[in-house]
């Protein structure tokens, strides 16, 4: 085959391998990366030899973004916690298409960030099975084991996703509630960071943002609202922000983005609080400064 009809062929699917990728990485130009070195690995091989390219294609992004996964775990100083406690299974060897495409289209920053927290082997599965319709026997040839293992591993990170929480669609709500948020941070005023939160909102932290011996998680409302008090010497630094269609407060010194706090707003209370610190995860975010 010559090199014009491989690159014609390997075009046709750069659409969908960038969306895969983009899916397991959470970072546009680590996607671009990782598709690039498909299609380096394409035209080293005799592509007359492939009879599906857009399966091998997927097999061969699938394998590079779970080295780039495993890389970047093995940078960080520590690995991130899981968050929380896996909820009950509800069906959980049937992912419901439905749903999975409301946490897609719907959470992104959130899901992105709750994909962040499985283990490599986990998001592969569950992002190329729930979100692609990858068979597991072609899954559990990506991440070397067998298909009932690549289905436990899907169902798993399955139960992590469905407990994420889809943010309030009108963002003009979503930004008023945090600029509440941040306005009594600033202030010191417990009252109305009370009024603000849900009862029972999640607050959870990157390691290396809390003090060492504290926990990375901190539930319900009168605990979220005392930590959030705790960060004041940072407020003069922090901004109102817009991370994809979530309402965010980015700190950034000197120009420079140091933590970013994703929240997801429902029904005028904030329910989920995701403090982020991480250069890597920080990177893969698209921040915009609102105020």
């Amino acid at each position: 085959m010559d090199d014009q009809r491989l690159a014609e062929r390997f075009e046709a699917h750069r659409g969908h391998l960038r969306a895969v990728a983009y899916r397991m990485l959470g970072s546009r130009s680590e996607a671009d990366d990782a598709v690039q070195e498909a299609w380096l690995r394409l035209a080293r091989s005799d592509g007359r030899d492939v009879e599906n390219l857009g399966a091998w294609l997927t097999r061969v992004v699938g394998r590079v973004c779970l080295d780039m996964l495993r890389a970047r775990r093995a940078r960080r100083e520590e690995p991130l916690e899981a968050y929380g406690s896996d909820p009950l299974p509800v069906d959980e060897d049937v992912p419901d298409p439905e749903r999975t495409a409301l946490l897609a289209d719907s959470v992104g920053v959130a899901l992105l960030v709750v994909l962040d927290t499985l283990a490599p082997a986990e998001r592969i599965a569950f992002v190329l099975h729930d979100m692609f319709a990858v068979p597991f026997d072609e899954i559990a040839t990506i991440l070397g084991r067998s298909s009932g293992a690549a289905k436990m591993l899907a169902s798993r990170a399955r139960r992590r996703v469905q407990t994420a929480q889809v943010p309030d669609p009108d963002f003009a709500r979503q930004r008023e509630i945090v600029e509440a948020f941040l306005a009594a941070a600033r202030g010191g005023d417990l009252d109305t960071l009370l009024s603000v939160l849900d009862p029972d909102v999640t607050a959870r932290a990157d390691a290396g943002l809390v003090p060492e011996g504290a926990a990375q998680q901190v539930h319900g409302a009168r605990d979220v609202a005392r930590q959030a008090l705790t960060f004041t010497h940072r407020t003069p630094l922090a901004r109102v922000a817009r991370v994809g269609g979530q309402a965010a407060i980015a700190v950034v010194p000197n120009g420079r983005l140091a933590i970013a706090m994703l929240f997801a707003v429902r029904d005028g209370r904030i329910r989920t609080i995701d403090i982020l610190g991480d250069p890597a995860r920080l990177r893969a975010l698209e921040v915009v400064i609102l105020e």
